[in-house]
């Protein structure tokens, strides 16, 4: 698998870009959007710490951020990563995904993990993506399981949680063999199939 470079990728009025200080004003207000820095069980910034949570993204090894751009109105809506990548395993994960709260169950999450399959499979060569969420996040693991990946199973007491609490960690993936399947079943929602 080649290692994943910055790239732009677009499609239906979304656009992942790769994330930069430029994107902190716009990920400040995509926050703000539902206050999702107060949900325990994601990654989402506090306002003041847009800044640093952009860093951090761009530091983080095995790692490539993006922001989640609305093409109609120009507004960073949230972010996304691969991350985990690990190129002689020809795996990645998704995952460090948030969209503010009004682009909550709209086509932007089915368009940018389409993006990100294509290019992981189609372009770099991927063998298996990977997902892991919050035992406790019921909608990620509906949204992840809309997409057609199977879940590999539950790593217990994984991750300590903004809270302090530990939380137990659930795994999915999507391999190469299922990939074409997913891919039609994603194009056909998205209304790309012809």
């Amino acid at each position: 698998m080649n290692t994943p470079q910055p790239v732009t990728l677009g499609l239906n009025g979304i656009r992942l870009e790769p994330l930069d200080i430029q994107h902190e004003h716009g990920l400040r207000e995509a926050a703000a959007d539902g206050e999702l820095w107060r949900l325990v069980f994601t990654s989402v910034p506090e306002p003041h710490e847009t800044a640093a949570y952009i860093q951090t993204a761009l530091q983080t090894p095995n790692r490539l951020a993006f922001a989640v751009i609305d093409e109609g109105s120009g507004k960073v809506i949230g972010s996304t990563s691969y991350h985990d990548i690990i190129p002689t395993a020809a795996r990645l994960e998704i995952g460090y995904t948030w969209y503010a709260q009004s682009y909550w169950r709209s086509r932007a999450n089915t368009t940018c993990k389409y993006l990100l399959l294509c290019h992981a499979f189609d372009t770099l060569g991927a063998q298996t993506v990977g997902w892991r969420t919050d035992n406790l996040n019921t909608r990620s693991q509906q949204a992840i399981e809309r997409l057609g990946a199977q879940k590999d199973g539950v790593i217990r007491g994984q991750q300590v949680r903004r809270d302090g609490s530990v939380r137990d960690t659930v795994m999915y993936s999507l391999i190469r063999a299922e990939w074409l399947q997913v891919k039609e079943r994603l194009e056909a929602r998205l209304g790309l199939a012809g």
